[in-house]
Parts: structure tokens; C-alpha cells; sequence
């Protein structure tokens, strides 16, 4: 709508598999951090099965506060990872990385949402017609109905959007 098209949508839920690949034939390190307790594991372990040859340098459950950063921040340090991936959901994850960006140990950080507990087997994702068009919010506000606070500003974002492509006309 505001003139920059994307080729195509790729959620944090899909680009977990696609950069592990890579990362398993690029020899890149990986770190997980976020989700609830095991779960980070799990998906290491899965990920881990799928790609033969993928180094996860790390995993750690949970959602960091403040004053955890300093602990994190030695674990990346050491781990040597080259991406890490954050889960701590939207928006949170995203903000945590804005704020830690400049001293993060790693090329790329990247939030992911609920992708460690897809992978994991934890949670299920929406058929694939549903991701298809677009929809995979609506399953998950049908099996998570907590979800609803979290998605009530949706309405907003769609008009922001809107209006600013009405101006740009």
C-alpha cells in the first residue's frame, strides 16, 4: 500500500528454518534466547535434527529484565554466536533488541515470536491456507483468546497504514 511491496511474507515462525539451513551450510553460529523453560532446548535439539551440521552455541529460557542483561551478555560474549535469536514475543522482543543492539556480540539479531514453541512442537501454527491468506492471527486468537489485548491495536495499525497511503496519493 505505501509502495514498497514485498516479494513475499516470511514470518519469524518460517525464517527460524530457512536461516538454520543456512547457517548449517555457512558454518554460522547460533544462540537461542527466550521461551519458556526447555523450550529453547527443544528447539535447538530439533533444529539440530533437521540440519545436520548447525552449531548452537547457546540457549537460554525465559524473558530477560534489566538487570539479568549483564549475565546475558556474558553467556553471548562467550558463546561466539554469529545470530541469535530472540523469542519473547512481539513487541517486547523487538524492543529488547533496539536496546541492546549496539553491544550485542552478534551479527544479526533477529526476533521470532512464538517459533521456538512451533519448532519444539509446543504449539501448533495455522493451516497453511490460513498463513496463505494472511490469517495464521486469527487461528491464534481462536486457540490463545488471552491474545485479544494484544491485538486490539491491529485496527489502529491497518488505519495508520491506510491514511498514509491516502497522503502519498
Amino acid at each position: 500500500m505505501l509502495g514498497q511491496p514485498f516479494a513475499q511474507r516470511v514470518t519469524g515462525s518460517d525464517g527460524i528454518y530457512r536461516i538454520c539451513e543456512r547457517a548449517a551450510k555457512e558454518g554460522w553460529r547460533v544462540y537461542l534466547l527466550g521461551a519458556k523453560p526447555g523450550v529453547a532446548e527443544q528447539t535447538a535439539a530439533r533444529l539440530g535434527a533437521l540440519y545436520p551440521g548447525l552449531v548452537v552455541v547457546g540457549t537460554c529460557s525465559g524473558s530477560p529484565t534489566d538487570d539479568e542483561w549483564p549475565e546475558i551478555h556474558q553467556r553471548l560474549i562467550a558463546a561466539q554466536a554469529d545470530v541469535l535469536f530472540v523469542a519473547f514475543g512481539h513487541p517486547r522482543q523487538d524492543f529488547w533488541i533496539d536496546s541492546h543492539r549496539h553491544e550485542l556480540p552478534t551479527a544479526v539479531a533477529l526476533g521470532v515470536g512464538g517459533a521456538f514453541d512451533f519448532v519444539a512442537g509446543i504449539s501448533r501454527r495455522a493451516p497453511r491456507w490460513m498463513q496463505r491468506l494472511g490469517l495464521e492471527w486469527l487461528y491464534r486468537l481462536i486457540y490463545q483468546p488471552w491474545r485479544w489485548r494484544r491485538m486490539r491495536v491491529l485496527p489502529i495499525f491497518a488505519w495508520l497504514v491506510v491514511a498514509q497511503a491516502l497522503r502519498q496519493r
